[in-house]
C-alpha cells in the first residue's frame, strides 16, 4: 500500500513540478550504511526525497517541528524519528538509529533556509557523522525555496509550480585523525561536513550554460517585472525592458558586425553597456571591455592583442572622459561606431521586433546567432599593465557562471538585496560581482560611472539602499573617510579586493558604521575570486577560504619558509592568454603541474581550514644581498611609521647587493626619513633589510582606475632616477 501511494504521489509531484532527478547511479553504487544529508529549503523536502529515491530513507525531524498541525500531513507518506534538539541525549539516540538502519535521511542545518542560501550546520550532525563512520550521500534541491511552501516569502518570487530538480552526487566519507579528539574533532567534522554541502551546492549549480541562458533562467525565476539594473540617470530597466533593448541593439547592430570578429567595448559603468554587452553575445561576438584610463601605447596594444578591428563607444562619454586623443590614435587600428548613430538608426519595424522579443525572449534568442555552448568565450579582459603591457584574459561562459556558483555556495544573494558598483566593468572585480553575477541571480545593481568620487557614493548608498558594496583598500578607505555615519546603515555585506586589506581601514569601519569588511582575493584570470572571507568563516589579517572547487598547489619558493607560490585549478580558470607579441592565438593556461593549472604568481599560505594568506606577489620580493625581502613587509613598515601618509616600494638593480628598494611616500622623509624607518624597524623586530637605502617624496602615490598602485609608472620613476 506504502508503495503504491509512493507511486501516485511521485507522478503527480512530477506533472505538478517538472521534477527531473540526477545521479541516479550514486544512489545505488552507495552501499552498507549510508546517511543522506540534504540542504533544507522547502517543506517539500522530505517528500520529495521519500518518493523519488529508490528506496525510503527513515527521517530525522526535529520534535518541536513536527507537532505543527500544518506539517503533519507532510509526514504521512514517510518514515520518520523525532528528535529532541534541546535534549543532550539526542546525538546518542540518533547514532543509534543510524546504526540500526541502513538509510537514513538528515537536514544538517536543522531549519528551514531563511536565507536561500546554506545556514550553520549544527555538531550534533557533524558528531552523528564522524561517530558512525556511515557513507555520506549528499542530495541537493533545488527549486522548492521558489515554491509556497518555502519560508522566503519576501525574499524570492514564490510562486505554486517552479520546476524542481534533484541532484544525487558520489558517496564518500569523512575521514579525521583518530588521534584528534574532543571539541577539536567536532569542530573539525562540522567544518568537513559544511565543506561536503558546499561542494554538493556548486556541482550542483547551473554553469553548463552560457551567460544569456542564465540570464532567460533568471528572468523565469524572478519575474520580467523585477526591477534589475539602475544608473547615474536614475534610469531603470526590469528584466522585460533589458531584454528588450538588448534585443533591439543587436538588430540595429547586425548588419555594421556581420563580418567582424573583435569588437571593443569603450564605454562606461552605465545602463548602454551592460545593453551592448549583451547585443553582442546575441550577435554570436566576444566583447573585449577595453580599459579607457589605460595610456594610448597599452590600449593600442590592446586592440593588436585582441585582433580588435570595431570598437563600440559614445561620443557623450569620450567627451566627459576627455579622451578624444584616444580615438584619434586608434582610427588608424580600428572602427569606430558611436550609440549615439545607432540609436537614430532603429527603425519602426526594428523596434516592434525589439518589443516582441522582449515579450517572447526564449523564442526570440532561439532564432538569434548567440552561442548555445558554454565553453565558448564569453568576454576579454586585460590585465591591469601594472607590471608589464596588457594580457588579453579570455574567460568561457562556464568560466563567469562556475565562479558565480562558488560564490553561491558560501554567500547568500538574495533579490531583496541592492549592489552598488563603482568598479569599472573593464576590472573583473566590477565585471563579475558588479554585473555577471547580480544578472543572473536577481539582485537588483546600481552602476556608478567612478569608485573615485568620495563624497558621492556614500550618498548615493544611503538613497538607493544599498546592502552590498564592494570595492578596494583605496577606495573604501576614501568612502568612510567621507561618509556620514548613517549613509552605510542598510550595507550587510562589505568586501574588499584587488589589494591588501589594511587594518586601518577594518577599524574605521567597524568604529565608524559597525561593519566588518570580508577580504577576498582573485585574478582576472580566475574569473575572479579564489577565496573569500564570509560571515561564517572570517579571519583577520587572511584573503579567506578557498572556494569550493578550487584546486591547489604550492610550490616552494627559495627564501620562503612558510608557503610558497600558488597553483590552482577549477572550472573559474580562465580559457586561455591572449599574448601582446602573439595576438589572436590562444594560450591555454598550463604550469609544471600539467595543462589547466594556473600560476596566480602569489606567494601565499594556506591553513588547515584552507584559509589564504598573501604573503605578496613573486614579483614584488626582492633579493636583497642574498636574502628575500617582500616589498609589502616595506610598505606596512613605512605605514607604521608615518600612518598618515600613502606609501610605494619597488625594486630596481643593484650591481653591488643584487637589487635596491626604493621608497615613494607622501610623507617628509627628506631629512630624517630613513633614520625614523630604521628605528621603527628596531622597534618591530624587522631586518634593516626592510628599510629603503633611497626615498622620494611625491604629493600622491600614482594609482590605476581599479585602485591598485601603478608599479610599472612608479619602476620607470624609480629607474630614470637611480638606473
Amino acid at each position: 500500500m506504502l508503495e503504491v501511494l509512493r507511486h501516485l504521489i511521485r507522478m503527480l509531484l512530477r506533472i505538478l513540478y517538472r521534477v527531473e532527478v540526477g545521479g541516479i547511479e550514486n544512489f545505488h553504487r552507495a552501499h552498507g550504511r549510508v546517511l543522506i544529508v540534504a540542504n533544507h529549503v522547502s517543506f517539500l523536502d522530505g517528500m520529495l526525497l521519500a518518493v523519488f529515491l529508490p528506496r525510503m530513507p527513515l527521517f530525522v525531524i526535529n520534535t518541536f517541528m513536527a507537532r505543527n498541525w500544518w506539517v503533519k500531513p507532510f509526514l504521512r507518506p514517510v518514515k520518520y524519528l523525532t528528535i529532541d534538539p534541546t535534549n543532550p541525549l539526542y546525538v546518542k539516540t540518533l547514532i543509534r538509529t543510524i546504526e540500526d538502519n541502513e538509510l537514513v535521511a538528515i537536514f544538517p542545518e536543522g531549519r528551514i533556509t531563511v536565507t536561500g542560501s546554506l545556514m550553520k550546520i549544527y555538531q550534533g550532525s557533524g558528531l552523528v557523522v564522524d561517530k558512525t563512520g556511515a557513507r555520506i550521500l549528499p542530495i541537493h534541491l533545488d527549486g522548492p525555496e521558489y515554491s509556497k511552501f518555502s519560508r522566503l516569502k519576501g525574499i524570492v518570487r514564490q510562486r505554486w509550480l517552479p520546476k524542481i530538480r534533484i541532484t544525487i552526487l558520489p558517496s564518500r566519507t569523512i575521514d579525521i585523525d583518530p588521534d584528534i579528539r574532543g571539541s577539536r574533532r567536532r569542530s573539525i567534522a562540522v567544518r568537513l561536513l559544511e565543506d561536503m554541502m558546499r561542494d554538493m551546492v556548486f556541482i550542483s549549480g547551473r554553469y553548463h550554460q552560457t551567460l544569456f541562458e542564465a540570464l532567460l533562467e533568471a528572468r523565469t525565476i524572478h519575474g520580467g517585472s523585477l526591477p534589475i539594473i539602475e544608473d547615474i540617470n536614475r534610469k531603470q530597466l526590469n528584466y522585460t525592458k533589458l531584454l528588450r533593448s538588448a534585443f533591439g541593439l543587436s538588430y540595429a547592430l547586425r548588419k555594421l558586425l556581420k563580418d567582424r570578429a573583435g569588437i571593443g567595448l569603450m564605454l562606461p559603468n552605465a545602463i548602454p553597456t551592460v545593453v551592448s554587452f549583451l547585443a553582442l553575445h546575441l550577435l554570436g561576438k566576444t566583447p573585449s571591455m577595453i580599459n579607457y584610463t589605460m595610456g594610448i601605447k597599452d590600449i593600442r596594444s590592446a586592440i593588436r592583442t585582441a585582433s580588435i578591428g570595431m570598437i563600440i563607444t559614445s561620443r557623450k562619454f569620450i567627451e566627459a572622459l576627455d579622451r578624444q586623443d584616444v580615438i584619434e590614435a586608434v582610427a588608424n587600428d580600428t572602427d569606430i561606431i558611436y550609440l549615439e548613430d545607432v540609436k537614430e538608426s532603429l527603425t519602426v519595424t526594428i523596434k516592434l521586433k525589439a518589443l516582441l522579443s522582449g515579450l517572447l525572449p526564449n523564442f526570440a534568442w532561439s532564432l538569434s546567432q548567440a552561442t548555445d555552448d558554454p565553453r565558448e568565450s564569453a568576454v576579454i579582459l586585460f590585465t591591469s599593465g601594472s607590471e608589464g603591457a596588457p594580457k588579453g584574459v579570455v574567460l568561457s561562459h562556464a568560466n563567469l557562471l562556475a565562479n558565480r556558483c562558488q560564490l553561491d555556495a558560501v554567500i547568500p544573494f538574495t533579490a531583496n538585496d541592492v549592489i552598488l558598483n563603482a568598479m569599472p566593468l573593464f576590472h573583473s572585480f566590477g565585471f563579475m560581482a558588479g554585473m555577471v553575477l547580480p544578472l543572473v541571480t536577481g539582485v537588483r545593481f546600481f552602476l556608478y560611472p567612478s569608485p573615485l568620487h568620495y563624497n558621492i557614493i556614500p550618498e548615493l548608498a544611503y538613497d538607493i539602499r544599498c546592502t552590498i558594496l564592494f570595492g578596494t583598500n583605496t577606495f573604501l578607505t576614501g568612502y568612510a573617510q567621507k561618509a556620514h555615519a548613517y549613509d552605510f546603515h542598510k550595507v550587510r555585506l562589505l568586501l574588499s579586493g584587488a589589494e591588501k586589506l589594511q587594518e586601518e581601514t577594518q577599524r574605521i569601519w567597524y568604529e565608524k558604521f559597525g561593519l566588518r569588511i570580508f577580504e577576498g582575493y582573485g585574478a582576472t584570470e580566475t574569473s575572479p575570486v579564489i577565496a573569500v572571507n564570509t560571515p561564517i568563516y572570517c579571519r583577520s589579517g587572511t584573503a579567506g577560504r578557498l572556494l569550493p572547487g578550487i584546486e591547489y598547489h604550492l610550490e616552494p619558493v627559495t627564501g620562503i619558509e612558510e608557503g610558497g607560490r600558488l597553483h590552482v585549478k577549477g572550472m573559474n580558470i580562465m580559457s586561455g592568454y591572449l599574448m601582446p607579441d602573439e595576438p589572436g592565438v590562444l594560450q591555454p593556461p598550463s604550469t609544471l603541474k600539467g595543462d589547466g593549472w594556473y600560476d596566480t604568481g602569489d606567494i601565499v599560505s594556506i591553513d588547515d581550514m584552507n584559509f589564504v594568506t598573501i604573503k605578496g606577489r613573486a614579483k614584488r620580493f626582492a633579493k636583497i644581498a642574498g636574502e628575500m625581502v617582500s616589498l609589502i613587509q616595506v610598505e606596512h613598515l613605512a605605514r607604521c611609521c608615518w600612518p598618515d601618509e600613502d606609501h610605494a616600494v619597488v625594486a630596481i638593480p643593484d650591481a653591488a647587493r643584487g637589487e635596491r628598494l626604493v621608497l615613494f611616500s607622501t610623507g617628509d622623509i627628506a631629512d630624517h626619513g630613513r633614520m625614523e624607518l630604521l628605528e621603527m624597524a628596531h622597534q618591530v623586530g624587522q631586518s634593516e633589510l626592510l628599510v629603503p637605502r633611497n626615498m622620494i617624496h611625491v604629493d600622491g602615490i600614482p594609482l590605476l582606475a581599479t585602485g591598485k598602485t601603478d608599479y610599472a609608472c612608479l619602476l620607470d620613476m624609480a629607474s630614470s632616477r637611480f638606473g
